[in-house]
């Protein structure tokens, strides 16, 4: 489909084409056989997709070779489901959102007609599907008209969520769950989003949404599948997963799901947190193929045609390196098209960097592309300090020229900077908001400085504060701050920026960025990550 691009004078949504390091392990494990199979047993197989992101056009490194990008993963999808006439193509969400600008120009619509392309026949939601609104999330699965692309057909295969629903009426957004017939076999698919969506997608795109709990959500479907004949069943859970490849050491919380649900659930497919597994959990297998389209999974099953239920199951993860197999023509020529449409705005150049400068932080979490990116917020709104949050830095800054296409990798979510004023003891709050019992998320600084305790305890771990000229912040102070619009709606779990005053709203961090870098009027070079001590 021919698509049209309208620029506007601020940036919108996507992440770009890059190169940059993956490393993930060679070995790939099939732990899962688990029960005697019948003389006839239906042999069936599904090839599982998590978290690609709409990297339709980026190719990554993983243990120094390359791979990952659309025409690729077709290829490999196309050999293996040529291998069994009983395969269904599945995904576990984000599989849009955060995307390169090839698709995300284009309103992630390349991403959806390759995914129609394919065949895919099932699929649930990620965060990222909510990166624009529900309203954009149901465009780009049923079909509509938006005033960049025009009228876009939609998704060619369903989608399922068991566990999102609307506030108002507690009806569900999409349909709990599907039923695919292979070979005269049923299988039920549930989809469920994580737990942990409303920290991690900004506020906005959740206004009436609630996101339920998802193991009594899929035991509510699991029952209704069997009234309907139904004993073969898959969770597509948008909700992390990591084993060895041996399948040990199993966790995550689609693990603690396999172990909590109704065992008629066979298979439960992970996502999100972009890891490897392959573990049988209370008989369930549970898999998961990294992310970014750099892996997907097979799964083979057999299914009983007695009893209706599976009887076997294993899997294998596979790379998609590019080494050794011939792309796809028709997808690659699809890429081809949404690049060549995209690349007046991203091949445009805004300056030079004298060397890379890594989102990747250093032993207390600062990362030189982290300090820059907050040194430009804080330029843009002449603030006395600035936070910028980490997960939405997504790619390295390379050295030589920058495109904005480049920029857009970096900073894909377009959102609004906002100026607010807090005090210093909430600005110090938030600081140890960094550190929970689950997780640590580093917030990367500009304009002030300060040291944090490992051993200490949760909610005293922040000394040494003080602003850019070293004096010391003053609890009952005030200062200015910019941060983004996900941030101060509590993004990442951090609550304290809710309670920032005078709040203004400027311009998209992304081209506060772009500003920055074109007003230094010399190339761009690493700044020193000397703001965060750690002892």
């Amino acid at each position: 489909m021919k698509k049209k691009i309208q620029v506007f004078a601020s940036t919108a949504l996507a992440l770009g084409v890059f190169s940059s390091t993956f490393t993930a392990p060679l070995v790939e494990a099939a732990p899962g056989k688990d029960a005697a199979v019948s003389n006839r047993g239906i042999e069936v197989q599904l090839l599982g997709v998590n978290d690609w992101h709409g990297q339709i056009d980026v190719t990554r490194k993983v243990s120094g070779k390359n791979a990952g990008g659309a025409e690729y993963l077709a290829a490999y999808l196309k050999q293996r489901e040529a291998t069994n006439k009983n395969t269904l193509l599945i995904h576990s969400g984000d599989m849009t959102g955060g995307s390169s600008p090839a698709s995300a120009l284009l309103q992630d619509e390349p991403t959806v007609e390759i995914m129609n392309t394919l065949g895919f026949d099932i699929g649930t939601l990620g965060n990222h599907e909510f990166d624009r609104g529900v309203d954009e999330l149901k465009r780009l699965i049923d079909g509509g008209y938006h005033e960049t692309t025009g009228d876009f057909e939609g998704a060619a295969f369903p989608y399922v969520a068991a566990n999102v629903v609307y506030k108002d009426s507690g009806k569900n957004l999409l349909p709990a769950y599907h039923i695919e017939k292979v070979n005269g076999m049923k299988i039920g698919f549930i989809g469920v989003v994580t737990k942990d969506i409303k920290d991690v997608v900004i506020a906005s795109a959740l206004e009436n949404i609630e996101v339920t709990d998802s193991k009594i959500a899929v035991d509510k479907a699991v029952a209704e599948l069997q009234t309907q004949g139904v004993e073969s069943i898959v969770v597509l859970a948008h909700a992390p997963a990591t084993s060895k490849t041996d399948g040990t050491e199993a966790s995550g919380e689609s693990v603690e799901l396999a172990t909590s649900v109704n065992d008629e659930v066979d298979i439960i497919l992970g996502a999100h947190n972009h890891a490897y597994s392959d573990a049988i959990v209370d008989n369930k297998l549970v898999v998961q193929a990294y992310s970014y389209g750099t892996a997907f999974v097979d799964i083979d099953l057999v299914i009983d045609p007695k009893t209706k239920d599976i009887v076997q199951k294993s899997a294998e993860v596979v790379t998609t390196f590019q080494d050794g197999i011939e792309p796809d023509a028709e997808v690659k020529a699809m890429v081809d098209g949404y690049k060549a449409e995209v690349a007046p705005l991203i091949n445009r150049e805004v300056g030079t960097a004298t060397e890379a400068i890594t989102k990747t932080g250093d032993n207390s979490g600062e990362s030189a592309l982290g300090n820059l990116i907050a040194d430009s917020q804080r330029a843009a709104l002449n603030t006395d300090f600035a936070f910028m949050n980490p997960g939405g830095i997504r790619a390295d800054l390379n050295a030589g020229p920058i495109t904005w296409g480049e920029l857009y990798t970096i900073q894909p979510f377009g959102n609004l900077l906002v100026s607010a004023t807090y005090t210093g003891q909430q600005i110090k709050d938030v600081l140890e908001q960094q550190f929970t019992a689950s997780k640590t998320t580093i917030l990367q600084v500009s304009g002030l400085t300060y040291t944090y305790e490992k051993s200490a305890p949760i909610g005293s771990k922040i000394t040494n504060l003080k602003d850019v000229n070293g004096n010391e912040v003053a609890l009952d102070k005030t200062y200015t701050v910019t941060l983004n619009n996900f941030l101060v709606g509590g993004g990442d779990g951090f609550s304290k920026f809710k309670e920032g005053t005078n709040q203004v709203i400027g311009s998209v961090d992304l081209d506060a960025l772009e500003a920055y870098i074109s007003n230094l009027n010399a190339p761009v070079s690493a700044p020193a990550t000397d703001r965060i001590s750690v002892k």
